[in-house]
């Protein structure tokens, strides 16, 4: 009993005090521009960019200002999470898109040996003119290519002779003491840049050899659709690991943007695709701007703004919307880090604040004052992607006038209320309604009428004094609360009413339609439809069939709760825990606190939704009751079903405390499942010409 529950105390400890150290920040760096364009056929030929254009396309695709550093503090202080430097591993080349969902670059190949420093780095691939990208480019402000299509390697400036002598490069690859080490110095720094998250395969050109692709086969605004977290980030962590069950509750194609800069909530949205951004412009709606937010570069009141985040979150401006995500993969990282407890919480946030990096960070300012030009970069490329035009897509669509007019029928009474930039009323009179249509209506809609699942919804990063209150808007903050939802236990399925707060939370925008043949599964968490991994025409065909059918016929619907698939453990390396705590009888053979177990079948959000600011009485009974029941567990050798039994005494106090407590993920949506079938197909004929 005692070990479980002084694990458990100071697992709440770390939560609640885990502070890093100020880190000194270098001298002003001088940044080169790039003036030509090496990604040749990239989003199709024949772009012509302009010379802003271009500078937009460059500063999303090898941009990752100062972020190089904060993934490498991360991986330093990740708690064994999230280590760049061995996603890259060139043995993974051939497989890397299969299970990571990630993009080899084209011109790359994998090393045949190790480098310098027993790391194993893609290499150019001789006489390919691609791999020779990297002469076009100033190394000390782009860094260089690590053969992964987002992610650019810089030269680690702790990496001294101390540091050289302790690096094992064979531990490094495959001993959990070794690279979980805090103290451990790598020898590269790895950044993100945007591209990472948004880069993918062309639906209309897509690659012969998904492991071997050509830039003409990539696009730079479908969004990461294969992407998977939990190879990502996982840091070669098993199924006995909380956290490996919680990366793999993303399902591919998700990401928790505010994982790092938690809420407290395990909410994973798909990677945006980026369509008609002037259209978007002219259906935006004006907001408030106030505090903070008027620092940002252009900000003029009201601002008229689309929406980036799924929750409508990002209401300052298209341009301040590019801004942000800079600093959320890291830029500025030592102020953003001071403004919450990275990945724990435990701490209240404060709002990052634009008009301080304006004055003390130059990559932010590199940034923002790039921003319209990534911003017309996208008005330049960012185009439909229809099925007509990639190969073979024709034999997928109807020639049939009737079913197509009945389908524009059925759109435009059931669909257009949401997914229309163009008011509905105009469908009667405009025959090119659906031509230069954003296909989505920039308006936020409160969830209790959309039904879907609501832990996006409830994100609060952005609301007033947050970490992002620069980047809202008046408008948003002040927004009413939404009516109380009806949830479900997880257990026993019975009903509760729960309340969302007022003040920014409780909303979802609806999304683009455009594609919408090409980026199956649906709903904002990919929860609808059945993941294939294929980028074929063939492939997002079957995809889309599958969801759309489950979207029009809910109940095809499976209900899915995302559980834990083992009996699995919270851990934290030894090195995290201080050396006066440092009890063998808390640790395990790797060295790690381990909290546990918990049970085969626990709902992944049960736990990941834990409010940690929540009520410190409702925290500390759930605290001793917990540690309770896991010694019984442990004790007892309960199986998992009766380990699962004793849990549900405790889930009303875990609902308790639990920010969103929706747990069923592909629920919602039912616009339009009463039509009668014939209605449903002739709409889903409609939709595949989008």
């Amino acid at each position: 009993m005692r070990r479980i529950t002084v694990a458990l105390f100071l697992a709440l400890a770390l939560s609640c005090t885990h502070e890093e150290q100020p880190v000194p920040k270098p001298a002003p760096p001088r940044f080169q521009e790039v003036t030509v364009d090496p990604f040749p056929g990239m989003d199709g030929p024949g772009l012509q960019l302009t010379a802003a254009e271009l500078q937009g396309r460059i500063v999303w695709n090898l941009w990752s200002g100062d972020n190089a550093g904060f993934w490498n503090h991360l991986s330093q202080n990740g708690f064994g999470t999230t280590d760049l430097l061995k996603t890259i591993d060139s043995r993974r080349r051939a497989t890397r898109f299969q299970t990571m969902g990630l993009i080899n670059q084209p011109g790359f190949q994998a090393a045949a040996q190790a480098d310098r420093y027993g790391l194993w780095i893609d290499v150019p691939k001789p006489g390919d003119p691609d791999g020779a990208i990297d002469a076009k480019i100033d190394e000390a402000t782009y860094g260089r290519s690590s053969g992964v299509v987002g992610l650019r390697i810089f030269p680690n400036p702790d990496f001294d002779a101390v540091a050289a002598k302790k690096w094992n490069a064979s531990r490094y690859y495959s001993d959990p003491r070794y690279y979980n080490d805090r103290n451990l110095v790598r020898p590269y720094r790895v950044g993100m840049t945007c591209a990472f998250c948004h880069v993918s395969f062309d639906p209309v050109r897509p690659p012969a050899n998904v492991a071997e692709p050509r830039w003409e086969n990539l696009n730079d605004y479908i969004g990461a659709q294969y992407f998977r977290v939990a190879e990502v980030f996982g840091n070669g962590m098993g199924e006995e690991s909380f956290v490996w069950q919680l990366l793999h509750s993303n399902e591919p194609g998700t990401l928790d943007t505010s994982f790092i800069a938690t809420d407290y909530l395990n909410n994973p949205g798909t990677m945006n695709a980026i369509f008609n951004v002037p259209q978007r412009v002219k259906r935006a709606q004006p907001e408030q701007v106030a505090g903070g937010a008027l620092a940002l570069r252009g900000i003029r009141n009201p601002v008229t703004t689309p929406r980036v985040l799924k929750e409508g979150a990002d209401s300052v401006g298209f341009n301040a919307a590019l801004s942000r995500v800079y600093v959320n993969i890291g830029t500025d990282w030592q102020e953003w880090t001071g403004n919450f407890n990275p990945l724990i919480g435990g701490k209240k946030q404060t709002p990052f604040s634009v008009a301080k990096a304006q004055k003390n960070s130059p990559h932010w300012n590199w940034s923002e004052e790039r921003a319209p030009a990534l911003a017309a970069y996208f008005i330049k490329v960012a185009k439909p992607v229809l099925l007509k035009d990639a190969p073979g897509g024709a034999a997928y669509l109807t020639a049939d006038a009737k079913v197509l007019e009945r389908g524009k029928a059925v759109f435009v009474n059931e669909c257009a209320g949401c997914h229309s930039s163009k008011p509905r009323e105009e469908a009667l009179t405009d025959p090119e309604f659906f031509t230069d249509n954003f296909l989505g209506d920039e308006r936020r809609h409160p969830v209790d009428r959309i039904g879907t699942n609501a832990t996006r919804a409830a994100a609060t990063n952005a609301v007033r004094g947050h970490v992002w209150d620069n980047f809202s808007s008046e408008t948003y903050k002040t927004l009413p609360a939404v009516k109380p939802l009806e949830l479900q236990n997880p257990f026993d399925g019975s009903t509760f009413d729960f309340q969302l707060p007022a003040g920014g939370p409780g909303y979802y925008r609806p999304p683009s339609l455009i594609g919408i043949w090409a980026t199956a599964p649906f709903l904002h968490n990919n929860a609808i439809g059945e993941f294939n991994g294929d980028p074929s025409v063939a492939g997002r065909m079957r995809a889309f069939d599958d969801a759309i059918t489950k979207m029009l016929w809910p109940k095809k619907r499976a209900g899915i709760i995302r559980r834990t698939t083992a009996k699995s453990y919270i851990q934290v390396p030894v090195s995290y825990i201080p050396a006066a705590l440092r009890d063998p009888a808390l640790l395990d053979a790797d060295g790690n606190l381990r909290i546990g177990p918990i049970p085969k079948g626990t709902p992944v959000n049960l736990l990941a939704n834990i409010d940690l600011e929540a009520s410190r009485l409702d925290l500390a009974r759930l605290l001793i009751d917990s540690a309770k029941a896991l010694h019984r567990i442990d004790k007892e050798k309960m199986s998992d079903a009766q380990a699962t039994a004793l849990l549900k005494t405790l889930v009303p106090q875990l609902l308790k405390v639990n920010k969103c407590p929706d747990f069923i993920e592909d629920k919602g949506h039912l616009f339009g499942t009463t039509l009668p079938d014939e209605d449903k197909r002739a709409l889903i004929e409609l939709l595949k010409t989008f």
